[in-house]
């Protein structure tokens, strides 16, 4: 085995056990966060006072979780620099280094003011454009929500550079871990408070949950080495380079947020919930396309940086079309478990208290036509990583901001048109990052050619594995039909033994067609366990 073999096995093992550390805390972040959600869901059910805060919400969570949040431009402009300027970890950041942060910190907080201020002081206007089809009262409460979540702007920049540092430094633990403060906070007040009829409660608790989730964060950055004194040195060279990936990056997120906008605007014409129902929805995709997404992107994009860097497109391909496939793998029994047990899953986590029947099915309705954006989702962003690793987040801004005008044709075709309500919304979606993963998948041979032909071949015959699973399992779910239990207990058995035979039946067809990826994963389980046992 050559030197250069080697390596390879070695960034292999460190990739994979960077994976499967994330995957375990993403998994334990998101089911906290699903425990927030069942407390929401129980206290304020799908209701104007829930619309109101979600709609609301949207707006300062563009920055905590779409600029600021893990994989968001802040954190992805952080690693994309530091990552090439700290080449030994072990060392305290230089004097340099310092001024660059310090400045990137500086520059962060001043815009992000500026922006809770304007949010803050024209928080109606901005309502009532935004949900002009809704009621006075809601426009009347969204309004009085955002105004107490603006300090959320400021702290969402803040964290996306904490993130991003430590990152850097292969420190995966605490930028996973500290949704879960947020999502305590806000199970601890509202559980505390059993009758609040405006939702002031919420959006209180939803700005203490984020500043505790920045206070988390700052002793280990400090601990690191890092300080802020405060400056504005623009002509730095490497700041300009942050710059210059940062602003796109941040315009190409705002793109995907007006899409969200349009969704809003939509949904406000639809009934009572309808805006809450597709939240959750979007929860429940995230939860496990999340994980997906969170394990295997995080570790890959600073080893995508250190290869371009080196000029290694051959290392470039074989991480993306790793990373990709398993991601692919993953992907496929995931859109079964939603398509076939979705009512199942949504009925069994949020029908308590008031959140009823009605409010299951919408939610449903949402998630059966987000499914189908699995494939293209995780092709997207993984396809994203590679452009930022070139420097390069102007071409995903033009393909996002291009893709605005599909996402208010489709919502007009299957809203208004078509009346599908609350799964056109959805179903919209899942069509424009089909479109936006085509498109990005396309330009990026300006910049290396990719090896589609091997990717997408291995993904005929996961989805060939996927569709003999998804009938077997169709007919088991009918089978299951005839089965007499009380609700819950029905809903558990059902996700319980179709889940099972699901993912054995997929896992075994694809080892059936020599499918690499699932031999690897396979082995290193079984290894896994003989180890453990060994002890």
């Amino acid at each position: 085995m050559t030197t250069m073999d080697c390596g390879n096995d070695e960034k292999t093992t460190s990739l994979l056990k960077a994976a499967w550390l994330i995957a375990v805390i993403t998994i334990f972040s998101k089911f906290i966060g699903f425990i927030r959600d069942i407390v929401i869901a129980a206290v304020y059910g799908a209701s104007t006072v829930s619309d109101s805060y979600f709609y609301a919400y949207q707006i300062p969570s563009l920055a905590l979780l779409l600029l600021g949040g893990v994989g968001g431009p802040f954190h992805s402009a952080t690693v994309a620099v530091f990552s090439k300027l700290i080449p030994n970890l072990k060392d305290k950041p230089t004097e340099e280094i310092n001024k660059l942060y310090s400045t990137f910190m500086t520059a962060t907080v001043i815009f992000f003011v500026i922006l809770g201020v304007i949010f803050f002081v024209f928080s109606h206007p901005i309502m009532n454009l935004i949900i002009s089809e809704g009621s006075t009262q809601m426009v009347n409460l969204a309004s009085m929500h955002l105004k107490i979540m603006t300090p959320i702007f400021v702290i969402g920049g803040i964290c996306g550079i904490y993130y991003g540092i430590l990152v850097t430094y292969k420190e995966f633990m605490l930028p996973n871990l500290s949704p879960i403060v947020m999502s305590l906070v806000i199970i601890t007040m509202i559980s505390l408070v059993h009758d609040d009829k405006t939702g002031i409660i919420l959006a209180i608790a939803t700005t203490v949950g984020a500043i505790c989730q920045l206070a988390l964060q700052y002793p280990r950055i400090k601990n690191l080495g890092f300080k802020v004194v405060p400056n504005l040195d623009i002509n730095n060279p490497n700041f300009r380079n942050i710059c210059e990936l940062l602003f796109p990056a941040v315009l190409s997120s705002t793109v995907g947020q007006i899409h969200i906008y349009v969704d809003m605007f939509f949904t406000s014409s639809l009934r009572e919930g309808a805006w809450t129902a597709i939240g959750y929805a979007n929860r429940i995709f995230q939860f496990p396309v999340g994980i997906l997404v969170v394990a295997f992107l995080v570790p890959l994009f600073p080893i995508f940086s250190r290869l371009v860097a080196d000029k290694d497109m051959d290392g470039i391909r074989n991480y993306f079309n790793k990373g990709v496939s398993i991601l692919f793998f993953g992907a496929i029994p995931i859109i079964i478990g939603i398509l076939l047990l979705g009512y199942d899953g949504v009925s069994l986590i949020f029908e308590h208290g008031a959140f009823d029947s009605k409010a299951t099915m919408m939610v449903t309705e949402a998630l059966w036509c987000l499914s189908v954006s699995i494939i293209p989702y995780v092709f997207r962003d993984s396809i994203t990583r590679v452009y930022y690793s070139f420097n390069d987040s102007k071409t995903p801004f033009i393909v996002a901001f291009s893709s605005v005008v599909l996402k208010v044709l489709l919502n007009f075709l299957f809203i208004t048109k078509f009346g599908m309500g609350i799964g056109g919304i959805t179903l919209s979606t899942s069509f424009v990052t089909l479109f936006n993963a085509i498109v990005l998948g396309y330009f990026i041979k300006s910049k290396i050619k990719l090896d589609y032909r091997e990717l997408f071949k291995n993904l005929g015959k996961m989805l060939l594995a996927g569709g003999i699973t998804f009938t077997i399992c169709l007919v088991l779910c009918w089978g299951f039909s005839f089965i007499y239990l009380p609700k819950d207990i029905f809903a558990l058995l059902k996700i319980f033994f179709v889940g099972i035979i699901c993912v054995t039946v997929y896992v075994w067809l694809n080892l059936k067609f020599k499918m690499k990826y699932a031999e690897e994963l396979l082995l290193r389980l079984v290894n896994k366990i003989k180890i453990k046992l060994g002890r």
